[in-house]
């Protein structure tokens, strides 16, 4: 009876090492996955031209945190979920209200912090009503009239565009004034699939048997 259980001891310590061994590797084997796949979508969307901002969005996360388990799981996700499924299935993007896209040209600057510039918010900003030119056959067109050239003296300046509202003694005269176009108007935009998430993704859950064993000791 005491030989059967020391051996029945044994058995329940070997068991219960070889269960650690195999959640060290498992969980180990998940997170080695997981951080992958971060860093292969990351590098994707930089190689595509979209920024490193916009790569950063990418995160991953292990389940259950702060623990070893034989059954984890990886979770990567991104927090601009809607610009990523754009790139990644391609779209076509419509005006909201049904109308034009307004794209700002370099000439708009940008808004306070760096907002995206809108021609209601380039109006707000500088005071005057932007001039609509239809253009048959081709991108339609928001001109600022009577600007002049602004040489700018700051970063913040820099963004606001280096065109700026003509003064009274400059209109009066006409000179040094010009037009400028700050927005091109298209019905719509379409975008190509720049992206693979798919694709990353099951090449990483592919390698996750070879990376159980390992990471098995």
């Amino acid at each position: 009876m005491k030989l059967a259980a020391a051996i029945s001891g044994d058995l329940r310590k070997i068991m219960a090492e070889e269960i650690k061994e195999a959640e060290d590797a498992v969980t180990a084997a998940m997170r080695q996955a997981a951080d992958g796949l971060k860093a292969d979508l990351r590098r994707q969307v930089t190689e595509a031209g979209m920024g490193q901002r916009l790569a950063n969005t990418w995160r991953a996360e292990l389940y259950p945190k702060g623990q070893k388990s034989i059954k984890p799981a990886g979770f990567v996700f991104t927090r601009a979920p809607t610009i990523i499924r754009a790139f990644d299935q391609g779209a076509v993007i419509k005006s909201k209200h049904g109308f034009w896209l307004a794209i700002p040209t370099p000439a708009a600057g940008t808004g306070a912090r760096g907002k995206r510039m809108t021609p209601g918010l380039w109006e707000q900003m500088h005071g005057a009503r932007l001039r609509f030119i239809y253009r048959r056959g081709a991108p339609s067109l928001l001109v600022a009239e009577n600007m002049r050239v602004r040489i700018p003296r700051s970063s913040r300046e820099t963004a606001r565009g280096g065109f700026a509202k003509g003064s009274a003694s400059a209109l009066r005269s006409g000179r040094g004034m010009t037009s400028v176009v700050m927005f091109i108007l298209v019905p719509q935009v379409s975008l190509k699939k720049r992206l693979d998430v798919d694709g990353v993704a099951e090449r990483w859950a592919s390698a996750l048997p070879e990376l159980i064993v390992r990471n098995w000791r």
